[in-house]
């Protein structure tokens, strides 16, 4: 579709109500924690969840803030962050690798060159991200998955024959320990997403991490936007295939039950989590405290 500014906010809106209302994302008396790195998503899904919400008095909404510590980039999303959280007075949490496990990103990378950073950025992250979310009091996470990024997962999961990932991408119940993660975006292009951001003059840094081209991601990304620019509506096609084997797949892969980790408390599959097992991997001393 070719569409004036007006009406393109308004499909992208549609598109994000719509899969609020199908999934039943956001209940009455929910504390609506939004994962805000300060990139093009993840502010817009504040800025929509904002203006939807912000007058319903049994629904709050705050943000937060994982700094990983990577130089050149991550100040600048921040600041963008902390400038749209003030422009919409929402509530703003920053917390960082350093302060929680003792070490950045960056030197996480140094120490360990033989993985891939999103190896340890994704896994920390995930866990500090719940453990924040928790102390605050909030009950669901809202992250910025975009159409394009559940088709990458999708996908990843698929070429590295991990079916038990690929069925926990829609989790079936609540897990206990674990904030439930929500995904309004889940069905709005990334490029419609980037509009939207310009055109609602959003105060978006659109810098890119400078260690997404050395993931497995990056290269998926690639095969699907080739594919997306020659045959339109790949992407969808994707997640519309993910979503009717979805039924047959949990059938054979069901939801195992999480026990705490013997380290921080945090829910995870095995004795200790993967997240403490990173950190002890790398000497570290600091834990995320129970």
């Amino acid at each position: 579709m070719h569409l004036c500014e007006e009406h393109l906010k308004e499909d992208v809106e549609r598109k994000i109500k719509t899969s609020i209302r199908k999934y039943k994302m956001i209940k009455k008396d929910d504390v609506i924690a939004v994962a805000l790195s300060g990139g093009k998503d993840s502010m817009v899904a504040l800025h929509v969840l904002n203006s939807l919400f912000c007058d319903r008095p049994d629904i709050s909404i705050m943000a937060i803030s994982i700094d990983e510590g990577i130089r050149g980039y991550r100040k600048k999303t921040i600041k963008a962050a902390k400038l749209l959280c003030k422009k919409l007075g929402v509530s703003h949490t920053i917390v960082s690798f350093d302060e929680s496990f003792g070490r950045t990103l960056d030197q996480i990378v140094k120490v360990r060159k033989d993985k891939f950073p999103c190896s340890f950025c994704s896994v920390l992250k995930r866990t500090l991200l719940n453990r924040t979310a928790q102390a605050l009091g909030a009950t669901k996470v809202v992250t910025g998955h975009n159409l394009d990024d559940e088709a990458q997962s999708v996908l990843m999961n698929i070429l590295r024959g991990d079916v038990d990932r690929l069925v926990r991408l829609v989790p079936t119940s609540v897990r206990p320990g674990l904030v439930p993660r929500i995904k309004p975006l889940r069905n709005v292009p990334e490029a419609e997403i980037a509009l939207y951001a310009q055109v609602e003059n959003l105060p978006v840094d659109f810098v890119e991490c400078p260690y997404k081209g050395l993931s497995l991601r990056g290269e998926v990304e690639c095969i699907l936007n080739n594919f997306e620019d020659k045959h339109p509506g790949t992407m969808y096609a994707t997640m519309g295939s993910f979503y009717k084997m979805l039924d047959l797949l949990k059938e054979g892969w069901t939801q195992v039950d999480l026990q705490q980790c013997s380290v921080c408390g945090e829910p995870t599959f095995a004795k200790i989590c993967q997240a403490c097992k990173l950190l002890r991997e790398l000497g570290n001393k600091k834990r995320v405290k129970k």
